[in-house]
């Protein structure tokens, strides 16, 4: 077994990322993978959206209101211990049903997130 590149990470000492007024996130990034824990005030919205990576929603506090699809018919809310799977190219958009706190695994990394391109989450 080769143990080179292990890496540990503690939440607490990831730097906090503000990344607009009503969601913040922290990112650890791997070759194929990034988790993140992002936190959002109650009623933040994120636009509707799609993106090439693979994504699992995990929620720790709080919940989110997912729309899926163009026409945003599908409503699925999603509360502590809940998990949303959102494959690759769907059309998606949340809002925080309250103040949340949400732990978000991408493959491959966002690198929108990485280089800090994700303008639709930057609107005021």
């Amino acid at each position: 077994m080769d143990e080179r590149g292990v890496t540990f990470y503690r939440w607490e000492d990831m730097p906090k990322e503000q990344v607009s007024d009503v969601l913040d996130r922290r990112l650890i990034t791997g070759d194929r993978v990034m988790l993140t824990h992002v936190y959002l005030k109650k009623g933040a919205v994120v636009p509707q959206h799609s993106h090439e990576n693979e994504q699992i929603t995990y929620i720790l506090e709080g919940g989110l209101r997912f729309w899926i699809g163009k026409d945003e018919s599908q409503v699925i809310d999603v509360l502590p211990g809940e998990v949303l799977h959102i494959p690759s190219r769907v059309l998606h958009k949340a809002e925080a049903l309250e103040d949340t706190v949400d732990v978000d695994i991408f493959s491959p990394p966002r690198q929108d997130w990485l280089d800090k391109t994700d303008d639709y989450l930057r609107q005021k």
